[in-house]
């Protein structure tokens, strides 16, 4: 796992869709809502174009993300939290999320505020078992 520019990768050993798959169904086991899931190359082959598997997932709980937008309005650019499967040009496939303490830095927020979206390293860890 490495952090770049705020942007947290971690490799899956599952295809884009299964990895998207076994999040979706861990984020729902576990009450959280998902608000989208966005398949990019689909979205890329209905206008002609080609893009490795990619696929983004919208997701959130409104009892977490409302008071870190009472907080701080613009974080509200970031939340519901994303995270992207995709697969690379070698066919290893990646999920990246933003790093909640880059969150905490760019928004100034406090650490009990912070503590509202660090769920999201356990949950991937689960969902790449």
């Amino acid at each position: 796992m490495n952090a770049n520019n705020g942007i947290i990768n971690q490799i899956s050993p599952y295809a884009v869709s299964a990895t998207i798959d076994r999040l979706e169904a861990i984020l729902q086991a576990k009450g959280i809502t998902v608000f989208a899931r966005i398949d990019q190359q689909a979205e890329a082959e209905k206008v002609e174009l080609s893009l490795p598997p990619t696929q983004l997932l919208l997701f959130g709980n409104p009892k977490a993300g409302t008071p870190l937008m009472v907080a701080e309005p613009t974080i509200a650019l970031d939340l519901p939290l994303k995270i992207l499967a995709w697969e690379a040009t070698d066919g290893k496939v990646w999920v990246s999320y933003n790093d909640p303490n880059y969150l905490k830095q760019r928004f100034s927020l406090s650490d009990e505020l912070v503590k509202n979206i660090t769920i999201i390293a356990p949950l991937i860890h689960q969902a790449l078992l």
